[in-house]
């Protein structure tokens, strides 16, 4: 779409990870910005003297404009599970409740599903999410259905998936156009076995792929790692030579010292999920300490079965707020860090590097914030007011790869939310009935 957004307030990243508010106009052409500014210099905003013809001229109204949120780690298909299995330890939740639920679900529940998820992040403001899941394709279809952004990491584990299933899926997902990717990855060390580790590798040295997976996320996790192997799970994948071309952990909470100096000496990113970290008690990640070695942090939601919203507003509040209590600092990790980690520390973990922030080029992956309601008033700071106070009411407005896929409660994604509603329902409800 070519769309003209006025009388805005637009939030943008500065060099130092700090942001600054600016008044006037954000042009969109096609899925790119191609202005920024106060109006007044726009006569040859194309370049070629291209007159830009608008499809909507948008009066923000004085409300704001800012870059998407990325979730950074997520199990969108899930859905069908939230409010399900809770108030359980880790394994146990995944023994009892979530392996024996998964294993009866179809490519076509997953679908539904995935777009019930889609429809909890455009309302929310996310543009964009980092998906783990053993449907992939599933995942890739309704997001390529929906108009969403979605960079798929492989599930590979002893159970699902395959060495040549995850190659198939590759050239699949990343021939499905701009706003599908794909990365290499396995479900955790203790779902994996050595060998299937091994030719992970090797897969991801094939395709140059940055490798991610669960990492660190309880301290019996890394235990049981180090007693089978010798070393914490970063130090296995370190060794087995995962980390060639990049890629990060999720969760990494019970972190040794070498795992932080490596995850600093590859480059890796650390995801963080707090909010699902504190309902499964599995710790609190030591954010501080990462972000001192120089590492990418980003915040996902994880899946909506252990979270139960997929909501960046409460992960960034958690973030900042579990960091401070953790290291006794109340200047710990202040607001506009931790906005920083849920969008452009996002992008930068998914790979996503042309839709990091709102400037000329970028993608036209983008928020509107309504600050006219209590929450958000007055406004004597409006990242800390975001960070601490937002939510999701306040998103009037989410733009994905140029297109409005929300807008005031109503969703331009394909399908009707009762018809979403519906499906979802009777997917839980027929294995309730088996």
């Amino acid at each position: 779409m070519n769309v003209r957004f006025y009388n805005a307030r637009i939030l943008q990243l500065q060099k130092d990870r700090t942001f600054s508010l600016i008044r006037g106009e954000l042009w969109v052409q096609g899925d790119t910005i191609r202005y920024i500014g106060d109006g007044t210099d726009t006569e040859n905003v194309c370049g070629d003297g291209t007159v830009i013809v608008w499809e909507r001229e948008i009066d923000v109204c004085g409300n704001v404009l800012m870059a998407g949120f990325k979730n950074a780690h997520t199990h969108t298909a899930m859905t069908f599970l939230r409010s399900y299995a809770d108030d359980l330890p880790l394994q146990e939740w995944l023994e009892r409740q979530v392996f024996p639920k998964e294993a009866l679900l179809t490519e076509e529940d997953a679908y539904w599903l995935n777009v019930l998820g889609i429809m909890e992040y455009v309302s929310g403001g996310i543009t964009s999410n980092f998906d783990m899941y053993f449907l992939p394709m599933a995942s890739a279809r309704a997001s390529y259905d929906t108009g969403f952004r979605t960079v798929q990491v492989c599930a590979l584990n002893n159970f699902t998936g395959s060495l040549a299933q995850m190659e198939e899926e590759y050239e699949a997902i990343t021939g499905m156009g701009s706003r599908l990717h794909y990365v290499a990855g396995i479900h955790a060390e203790y779902t994996t076995s050595l060998e299937l580790m091994e030719g992970m590798a090797k897969q991801a040295e094939k395709f140059r792929l940055p490798f991610y997976m669960h990492n660190a996320e309880t301290k019996r996790e890394v235990d049981e790692c180090i007693a089978r192997w010798g070393k914490t799970p970063t130090q296995l994948t370190d060794a087995l030579g995962l980390y060639a071309y990049g890629g990060g952990g999720y969760h990494c909470i019970w972190m040794e010292e070498k795992d932080i100096e490596i995850f600093a000496a590859r480059g890796l990113s650390a995801v963080t999920n707090p909010a699902s970290n504190l309902k499964l008690a599995s710790g609190v990640a030591p954010i501080q300490a990462f972000v001192d070695a120089g590492i990418n942090v980003a915040i996902g939601t994880d899946g909506p079965a252990s979270n139960n919203c997929l909501d960046m507003f409460r992960e960034m509040f958690l973030t900042t707020g579990l960091a401070k209590v953790r290291e006794r600092d109340a200047a710990c990790i202040p607001a506009e860090e931790a906005l920083y980690m849920a969008t452009a520390g996002g992008a930068d973990a998914m790979g996503l590097t042309d839709c990091r922030e709102l400037a000329v080029g970028q993608k036209a992956d983008l928020v509107m914030i309504d600050v006219n309601w209590p929450n958000m008033q007055p406004e004597n700071h409006f990242v800390k007011n975001l960070v601490y106070s937002g939510n999701v009411r306040n998103v009037r407005l989410t733009m994905v790869d140029g297109k409005i896929l929300y807008e005031d409660g109503k969703f331009d994604i394909g399908y009707e939310p009762e018809e979403i509603y519906a499906k979802a329902n009777a997917v839980i409800r027929r294995m309730d009935a088996g």
